[in-house]
């Protein structure tokens, strides 16, 4: 019984799950941000190879 007890006082996964989601959430940023400045580039370089 007492293992049990401890077993559901232990919060060490719960500190998991919330590292797991930070990760997740900063890699989602971090597509976002490279995605759009992908596209932004590559309509940067069409417009110069269009003037050249």
């Amino acid at each position: 019984m007492k293992t049990l007890t401890k077993l559901f006082r232990d919060d060490a996964g719960a500190t998991a799950i919330e590292y797991g989601l930070i990760a997740a959430l900063i890699a989602v940023v971090i597509v976002t941000a490279v995605t759009t400045l992908g596209t932004n580039l590559k309509t940067t370089f069409s417009t110069v190879a269009a003037d050249i």
